[in-house]
């Protein structure tokens, strides 16, 4: 079941979150799910593309600025996942991985959608590779930006980069300079999106691109309980994709946190994925590397398309 629900329009600004005018217009509403009701956004009215965020147990708000951007060509469709932003469920532990497959394929029913064109940003990128082997069927093409790893040791390894990078000099001092400026007291409100800021610099090839990152709150206990859920799942999930035939085209920044080795082996595993590296970004290459990041897309949809 569908709930429409009224409000004003959404309107961002590209690389902040900020509003602003001109922007198109958002479509909001809930759709009824077996744990509770999933939050969907859509905007733009062209060939329907759905837009995955990261996490596990964030929300799409933050991908929303940056992504309308391609809603003058397609359709697009952002939902919380289930257990993050408005999706919130009574309990959050106990959500898996195959929960949030479950979810993307009722979304796909209530849309009365054949087959689903998927981009997925860091966790989303993984979401849509097991959406798409367990769905093969289901899936027109893939666009993995900055895609979180589904086996080896490589999410360790990334983890440990970004607290590497929250200890670097930049950071340090960036930190105290914050602390020493008196901004908490003369502002709360700018001095918690400041320290956001810094908490995510480890995302970024460059510190001070993460200056004005779009916030973002992630439900830990759902994020936990997702990537336990997936323990022991990964040989299945290359052998699985071995077998894919959706076109998948692969983003990853140079400087991402993420080891280079990761996508360079996800695009050996599967049959009809090819790797673009992204050379002045890190984690964040839709903010970093804009432009290069939404020709490339763009170059995939149009190509890959079904009409």
């Amino acid at each position: 079941m569908r709930t429409n629900i009224e409000g004003d329009t959404l309107e961002f600004n590209d690389s902040t979150g900020k509003t602003k005018q001109g922007t198109p217009q958002a479509r909001q509403y809930t759709v009824a799910g077996p744990a509770g009701p999933l939050f969907v956004v859509e905007v733009g009215d062209g060939p329907a593309v759905v837009v995955l965020h990261g996490g596990p147990g964030a929300h799409h708000d933050y991908l929303l600025p940056a992504f309308s951007s391609l809603a003058d060509e397609y359709g697009l469709r952002f939902y919380d996942q289930r257990g993050g932003g408005r999706s919130r469920i009574p309990r959050p532990y106990e959500i898996t991985w195959r929960d949030h497959v479950a979810d993307l394929e009722l979304l796909r029913n209530t849309w009365e959608l054949e087959r689903l064109v998927l981009i997925g940003y860091s966790w989303g990128g993984l979401l849509a590779l097991l959406y798409a082997t367990e769905h093969p069927e289901r899936a027109e093409a893939l666009v993995l930006l900055a895609p979180a790893a589904g086996w080896g040791d490589y999410q360790r390894r990334f983890k440990e980069e970004l607290e590497r990078r929250s200890r670097s000099e930049a950071v340090v001092r960036l930190r105290a300079e914050l602390e020493a400026s008196g901004l908490q007291e003369r502002d709360a409100a700018a001095y918690r999106r400041r320290r956001f800021d810094l908490s995510v610099a480890g995302y970024y090839r460059d510190t001070r691109a993460a200056l004005d990152s779009a916030p973002f709150v992630v439900q830990t206990q759902a994020q936990q309980a997702t990537w336990a859920s997936l323990r022991g799942h990964g040989r299945d999930l290359r052998r699985r994709l071995r077998a894919l035939t959706a076109p998948t085209l692969v983003l990853h920044g140079r400087y991402d946190p993420m080891p280079l080795e990761w996508p360079e082996e996800l695009a050996r595993v599967m049959p009809t994925a090819c790797l673009v590296v992204l050379e002045n970004s890190g984690h964040v290459p839709y903010v970093e590397e804009a432009e290069r990041t939404f020709v490339e897309i763009r170059r995939f949809l149009r190509e890959h398309l079904a009409g």
